[in-house]
């Protein structure tokens, strides 16, 4: 394989999508706390290379049951990607994970750190149990503290954690629900597993909209105009999805979840 196709085949091994996701919240969150564009590069470095980590590490993780389930869509279950190549990756991307998070400061680089590790105890087990939930939980609440100690030198605020917690444990619902079947043929038995789709989808919703009303409704300013829209909009989306038949409901809930980071962006 060329070395184009190569470099192709370990983004798309690494979950990019989610990695990019979090990694622009993160930057954006803090260059929404005033910090310094080389704190938010730095904080983006973090969250980019922890993220990578993890990604891969569930690919490698994976390896074996995507092969058992003909998932084409998994360059290291194909044959298009060396394991070698990845493990490598892996550990380049733990240095600077580590070296960029202690960089932050004593306290939000060792949290972060722990916040990976959360990720590597979902891919390593977690997400055959009934704690699939608990890393996203975590990983999610705990960003926007890791973000304000490095920027502010104190906690975030409560809420910020219980809405991130919130958004965190409803993403993970609605994320595997694709992958349901396939993660039954190789004995993945997670929550969302165990729930089904279905209900999967209406638990993510009712996360996702109880964090657009923690959201909206931070102690002492009130319910403002950006909360007003916030709660509109989820309305809308949970209708439409509800009346949408297909993936109708899985799109709405995804909504749901972009209304409610850009509500915590805007309100923290």
């Amino acid at each position: 394989m060329s070395s184009g196709g190569s470099a192709a085949a370990l983004v798309r091994a690494s979950h990019p999508e989610p990695a990019l996701a979090v990694t622009a919240v993160t930057m954006v969150l803090a260059a929404t706390w005033d910090a310094s564009a080389a704190a938010v590069l730095l904080i983006g470095v973090a969250a980019l290379t922890g993220q990578l980590t993890v990604g891969w590490t569930n690919d490698l993780v994976d390896r074996d049951r995507d092969v058992r389930a003909g998932r084409r869509d998994k360059p290291l279950a194909t044959g298009a990607l060396d394991v070698t190549v990845v493990r490598t990756s892996v550990a380049v991307a733990l240095v600077g994970t580590v070296a960029a998070s202690l960089s932050l400061g004593a306290r939000p680089g060792t949290l972060h750190l722990a916040l990976v590790a959360a990720g590597w105890a979902y891919d390593l087990g977690l997400k055959r149990t009934v704690l699939s939930w608990l890393p996203y939980a975590v990983c999610f609440g705990g960003l926007p503290v890791v973000v304000s100690l490095a920027v502010r030198d104190e906690p975030a605020a409560l809420w910020t954690v219980a809405a991130g917690a919130l958004l965190g444990t409803g993403a993970h619902l609605v994320n595997a629900v694709p992958d349901l079947e396939d993660d039954r043929l190789t004995g993945v038995r997670g929550l969302p597993h165990r729930l089904g789709a279905r209900r999967s989808l209406d638990a993510a919703t009712v996360l996702l909209l109880m964090g657009t009303v923690v959201t909206v409704a931070v102690p002492g300013e009130g319910l403002d105009a950006v909360g007003v829209t916030a709660l509109v909009a989820c309305g809308v989306l949970l209708l439409v999805g509800r009346l949408t038949p297909g993936r109708g409901s899985f799109r709405a809930v995804l909504g749901i979840a972009l209304v409610d980071v850009v509500a915590l962006l805007l309100r923290s």
